[in-house]
């Protein structure tokens, strides 16, 4: 009795340690929007960053339903120079005047971005560009639904009324994992550009 609950407890960590690793590994594998933190306390960050591409296409009502699926064709090489173009992270969600994400964008490898990143074939898909600047973010885990973005931006609006910084538009939700990711390992955030 003893030797299989032994052996259940040393599986069970075995299945967690890979499952973290590959969490780990799967995030890490993808170029990120650059950035430099400015300040950091805790989950909280002010962070300088780089001007970057995007393409993006619209959410109906906040769903991400088409609007992934959308975006990962163009990178597929569903656009007009058919080049295919690697994943990174996060995935950004700017929010529309009702608070909800109202856009999904991927941000566009710099290589690309400088080589000239190809037009989208599809009309709903554009290329944009996220201005550089200084933005507040604060992380949090678990599966980023409506009550859990309107709790952390309420956090983060909080946290810059104490230091006196002033929130310019509309809030920026940001995923970082693929969809399988179990919620307490991804890594999720709301960001207000600064002035």
């Amino acid at each position: 009795m003893k030797a299989s609950r032994v052996s259940l407890w040393i599986a069970g960590g075995l299945f967690a340690v890979v499952a973290i690793g590959s969490v780990v590994t799967s995030r890490a594998g993808y170029e990120t929007a650059k950035y430099e933190v400015v300040e950091k306390d805790g989950d909280f960050e002010i962070r300088r960053y780089e001007a970057h591409v995007v393409v993006a296409t619209p959410m109906a009502e906040g769903s991400q339903n088409g609007s992934f699926g959308k975006l990962f064709q163009y990178i597929s090489g569903k656009n007009l120079g058919e080049k295919k173009i690697e994943m990174t992270t996060p995935v950004f969600m700017p929010a529309s005047d009702s608070g909800e994400p109202g856009e999904m964008q991927f941000v566009v490898p710099a290589e690309v971005a400088e080589a000239g990143a190809p037009a989208p074939s599809d009309a709903s898909v554009k290329l944009g560009r996220m201005e550089a600047g200084n933005y507040a973010a604060i992380r949090y885990s678990g599966v980023a639904r409506q009550e859990d973005r309107k709790k952390h931006l309420e956090m983060l609006r909080a946290r810059l009324l104490e230091l006196k910084l002033e929130a310019v538009g509309n809030p920026i939700y940001a995923g970082y994992d693929p969809p399988w990711t179990p919620g307490p390992m991804r890594r999720n955030e709301v960001i207000l550009r600064v002035k």
